[in-house]
Order: structure tokens, then C-alpha cells, then sequence
């Protein structure tokens, strides 16, 4: 992974094969991994997640390795040593929304993530791969 650390943003779709088209097909950004629910996309070497939400549920959640997951959110992508010290900065001064922790054991996207709140209430991801190199391998 590059020294200056990944951008990855989740954003509310309608339709994914809507998505699909306009971001693989009309942009040229590749698929990585998806669900019925949410598909990855490289955009540029950055992680970009369109996520299933009808604009009526626009804030909801959708389930991501047993976890509901806020569609709307954004972060970065650390290292793994990165991450461990910000979780353990963290821990006891924000509430939150997803518990620092693994999703995806053993499996190709393997990673530590942890999801709170800005003050103003936008939801934040910070995560790290165990293999970076697999961050848009399905």
C-alpha cells in the first residue's frame, strides 16, 4: 500500500447495476468485492462502496459480515499497526457505532475495522487490510 494512506468512501445507490454501469462501465473502475447489497469499486487506487438505499432509507444500515454498517459514511485506510494505535487512542473517548474489531476472517478482505460519529453526526470508518494488496480482490 502507498505511504499516503487510501480514501474510501460509502455512498447510497438506488439501483447497483445502475451503479455497476456508470462506475465500471462509463468510468472504467473495477469491481471488487460485493453482496446483493453493496459492490467496491477502484476508483483510482481509492475504495469507493456504492450501497443499496432506496432514498426513503437513506440512512439506514445494511449488513456487512453480521455488522449493520451506516451506507452513509467515510474514512480511510490504514495500516494495520496505524489503525491498532488509533483504535487504542480512541477507545474510552468516542462512542461506538461498530466496536474496533476483525470483520471477514480468513477470507480475502480480511480487516480491521471500527466505525463512530463526528460531532456532527456523520459516520466515520477507519480500516485496515491484512494484505492491502487485496483491497479490491473479490
Amino acid at each position: 500500500m502507498s505511504k499516503t494512506p487510501l480514501f474510501h468512501l460509502a455512498f447510497p445507490v438506488r439501483d447497483l447495476e445502475e451503479a455497476r454501469k456508470f462506475y465500471a462501465g462509463l468510468l472504467g473502475c473495477p469491481t471488487g468485492r460485493e453482496s446483493k447489497e453493496w459492490i467496491d469499486f477502484d476508483f483510482y487506487g481509492h475504495q469507493i462502496v456504492a450501497h443499496l438505499a432506496p432514498p426513503e432509507q437513506a440512512a439506514s444500515t445494511n449488513q456487512v459480515d453480521g455488522e449493520d454498517v451506516p451506507v452513509r459514511h467515510f474514512g480511510v485506510i490504514l495500516e494495520w499497526k496505524q489503525w491498532e494505535e488509533l483504535a487504542e487512542r480512541l477507545t474510552g473517548k468516542v462512542k461506538f457505532i461498530i466496536e474496533p474489531g476483525v470483520r471477514f476472517k480468513g477470507q480475502v478482505g480480511e480487516q480491521a475495522t471500527m466505525f463512530f460519529k463526528d460531532p456532527s453526526g456523520n459516520a466515520l470508518e477507519f480500516k485496515a487490510l491484512r494484505d492491502s494488496s487485496k483491497l479490491f480482490r473479490k
